[in-house]
């Protein structure tokens, strides 16, 4: 189980996914089972859409900055935001 807080707030989302996306040229590189890393965006969430009613994922903007990192949770910061990544598994 993975979970992604944002610390201004709280808000965020849990769930058996945590995917890395990294933009290219009219491409976009995923990894599965990903921490966080600098200049990746990431989404954490349910493995299955709900409904349209519900969130499924949270996803960030690219990550500028590792602050802490630790086996089983990472602290880092986007260009507004700063989040904490854990991972249960």
């Amino acid at each position: 189980m993975y979970s992604l807080t944002r610390k201004s707030d709280g808000a965020g989302y849990s769930g058996g996914m945590s995917i890395t996306f990294l933009a290219g040229d009219n491409t976009v590189e995923r990894k599965h089972d990903a921490r966080p890393e600098v200049g990746r965006q990431i989404r954490v969430g349910s493995l299955y859409a709900r409904t349209m009613q519900w969130q499924d994922w949270w996803q960030t903007s690219p990550v500028l900055e590792i602050l802490e990192d630790t086996p089983g949770k990472v602290v880092f910061r986007t260009h507004n935001s700063v989040y904490t990544w854990t991972c249960d598994v």
